[in-house]
């Protein structure tokens, strides 16, 4: 008679059979296209006790005992100020999935309440900095954090729609304060929709962001409330119902900018306009005509 598995082992063999194609193909086409992990990293996966941070946490997992490239991996999980309750419930989910967290504490949610302006933007910063710190003091020259394919797109609307730029978020960056270390997003080829398939299918409760502008935000009638990244999530699910191959279209995009298009552009914090190089021979951002695009035709 054979052995009734665990919650963590059906969690486990979910992700790498149920979900293969959705999951884990395309988490270790991240790692490996932008060459996420190498030999020797020690790296801090970043668990916020959501749904993202946690299945990242069981595909790296996953990545280090199949991998032959050995490296450390370590479970932060930073307690900004939630309730006993959803404490625990991160410390459960945790337990039951076989994640081995380390808990620290700050008062980030104490600040962020008395902010008006951005406090959600003040709010990942300051978790960053608490993050990349405590990932320093334990050895670890990565932090790994859980944003997927669908937060790329959304941040790539939000500041075309409201920050006035056409940028996104890359899957890896070296920090600014904390020299020596990085930050990489595992998940960068992974739909959102596929981790809540995998996190239903485990029957798995995982915790909201637990703040009081996410409890405004799911009490609005309208599912967005004062939230402008739930306002492109829904509109991102409207586009598809006409054009189901959007986000395909979008994330190609981004992975093939064509600057020679744009009048202006910022590199490495410096802007630049086209002028610059319009009357430069050869220069491939000169201004000479060619062939349109398709989508110059639209």
């Amino acid at each position: 008679m054979s052995r009734e598995l665990t919650p963590q082992e059906i969690a486990e063999r979910s992700l790498i059979k149920t979900y293969r194609k959705s999951l884990w193909n395309p988490f270790i086409a991240a790692v490996k296209r932008y060459e996420l992990v190498e030999p020797g990293d020690r790296i801090a996966v970043c668990i916020s006790g959501g749904k993202d941070s946690m299945v990242l946490a069981k595909l790296m997992q996953e990545l280090q005992r199949h991998t032959e490239r050995p490296f450390e991996l370590t479970f932060l999980v930073m307690d900004p100020g939630y309730n006993p309750a959803n404490r625990a419930l991160i410390e459960d989910n945790a337990a039951r999935l076989g994640i081995p967290i380390t808990v620290f504490d700050s008062d980030i949610f104490d600040v962020t309440v008395q902010v008006e302006k951005n406090p959600c933007y003040l709010c990942a910063r300051m978790r960053r900095g608490f993050l990349y710190s405590k990932a320093q003091e334990m050895g670890c020259n990565k932090i790994a954090l859980g944003h997927h394919l669908s937060d790329v797109l959304e941040t790539t609307l939000l500041g075309l729609f409201y920050g006035a730029q056409l940028q996104t978020m890359p899957p890896k960056l070296h920090s600014k304060n904390f020299p020596g270390m990085e930050l990489i997003r595992p998940l960068y080829c992974v739909h959102e929709d596929a981790i809540i398939a995998w996190k239903n299918y485990n029957h798995l409760r995982f915790l909201q962001c637990a703040c009081r502008f996410t409890e405004g935000r799911d009490a609005a009638e309208d599912g967005v409330g004062d939230s402008k990244r739930q306002e492109m999530k829904l509109l991102l699910r409207q586009l598809k119902t006409t054009n189901p191959n959007i986000e395909k279209s979008m994330f190609r995009a981004i992975h093939g900018v064509q600057l020679d298009t744009f009048p202006g552009f910022k590199y490495r914090g410096t802007a630049h306009s086209f002028l610059d190089f319009y009357d430069v021979p050869g220069d491939p951002l000169g201004g000479t005509e060619t062939e349109k695009s398709p989508a110059s035709e639209v």
